[in-house]
């Protein structure tokens, strides 16, 4: 069972449509866990840890949700650090 972190940053319409609150009700259907948060750049920013097909599927749920507000992300992948114990916004 490989762990891993995995840092994204969402582009678009995405702040004041409920992105982060969409992507901790997303979250609760995966076992992972992580924060989301808006940047002052306009971008959504997602840390999220846990096994890489939990990741892969919460991502394409967060899609498949929010997708039509997404114009582009970037991602980018890390060790698992083990730091969150749920997932939640953060401010």
């Amino acid at each position: 069972m490989v762990q891993e972190q995995r840092v994204f940053r969402f582009m678009g319409d995405v702040q004041g449509v409920g992105f982060r609150f969409t992507a901790c009700r997303t979250a609760g259907a995966f076992d992972i866990t992580g924060s989301v948060r808006n940047c002052s750049d306009g971008s959504v920013e997602c840390i999220v840890e846990g096994r890489t097909d939990e990741i892969t599927a919460f991502l394409q749920a967060l899609e498949d949700r929010m997708g039509h507000f997404i114009r582009n992300y970037t991602e980018v992948s890390a060790p698992y650090t083990g730091r969150f114990s749920g997932f939640s916004v953060t401010y």
